[in-house]
């Protein structure tokens, strides 16, 4: 039962929480003053376990949905392996050590009086998208959206840094672009069973999903261009005409994943795709490193 809670917590989402490395890598705090990447480590700890925390409570809610899918039939509460009481008490524990360590993140460590505010926001959030929320079309997406923007707003004040407004845009884009696509899946892989499973998703359709993914796609891509190419940024973080270098690596990456969500029909678990492709990870990789190259030198 244990192994089953473990897995109900589902260790491979928490690679979304890398958004909380973002605000402190491109304020440079993490390369300038390498001790700060304690906090920073300690703030992706703390959003992995509310995480689980959220996915517990999620799966408790949707366990006879999930029933319905030939995929998240799968899942422990779903398949009865993990009781909904069991499952509860474990979510109240995690949110318990959550809310906690950022208090104590909060007087012990560098990290500012939002810290545990934004936590709490983000298990709130996340909490009314899985009551309500998610049965309105569009706002369905947007909230998963926003709970990225609460990831990177989260590692800015874990070590009290000032996020850009350009870094909070292109992380609301690049999750819009993500969440579409997941939509997109789902209608596709289920077909007239979709409906049965979610709702919601008789709001939507391949056609529809496919303009929205289209406008987010470039706003995403004009998005992450423009903060490269903004002279205040440039001067902010030293990085003159370099940073542009790393707009290909965002181009790949997106037509990368519209390759996979169009010819080969995935998509339908983000964490899972990237892990997975490995032309994916590959790129990411490159990236980050080219990122960090740049800003260090």
């Amino acid at each position: 039962m244990v192994r089953d809670l473990i897995r109900s917590m589902r260790p491979r989402q928490w690679t979304k929480n890398v958004f909380v490395f973002a605000a402190p890598l491109f304020s440079k705090i993490v390369i300038d003053e390498p001790r700060t990447l304690f906090p920073v480590v300690a703030a992706f700890s703390l959003l992995s376990f509310l995480s689980a925390s959220v996915y517990l409570i999620n799966d408790v809610i949707d366990r006879e949905n999930d029933r319905q899918h030939p995929q998240k039939c799968r899942r422990p509460i779903a398949a009865g392996k993990v009781s909904p009481p069991a499952a509860i008490l474990t979510s109240l524990i995690l949110f318990g050590v959550s809310m906690g360590g950022a208090v104590l993140l909060r007087y012990l460590g560098p990290a500012n009086g939002y810290f545990a505010l934004i936590l709490g926001s983000y298990f709130a959030l996340n909490l009314a998208y899985s009551l309500v929320l998610k049965h309105i079309v569009i706002v369905d997406v947007l909230v998963l959206s926003m709970g990225f923007v609460l990831r990177a707003m989260a590692g800015a004040s874990a070590v009290s840094v000032e996020i850009s407004p350009w870094l909070l845009l292109c992380t609301f884009l690049i999750s819009l672009f993500l969440a579409f696509s997941k939509r997109r899946h789902e209608i596709v892989l289920l077909n007239e069973g979709a409906y049965s499973h979610r709702q919601i998703l008789k709001e939507y359709s391949p056609y529809l999903l496919d303009q929205m993914i289209g406008v987010v796609t470039a706003s995403t891509v004009m998005g992450y261009a423009l903060y490269a190419m903004n002279e205040e940024v440039q001067m902010k973080l030293g990085t003159d005409k370099r940073f542009l270098g790393t707009i290909v690596f965002v181009l790949y990456g997106i037509f990368r994943y519209l390759y996979l969500v169009h010819q080969k029909s995935e998509g339908g678990d983000p964490s899972e795709l990237i892990l997975s492709d490995k032309w994916l990870w590959v790129n990411i990789l490159l990236w980050g490193l080219t990122v960090f190259l740049v800003l260090a030198f």
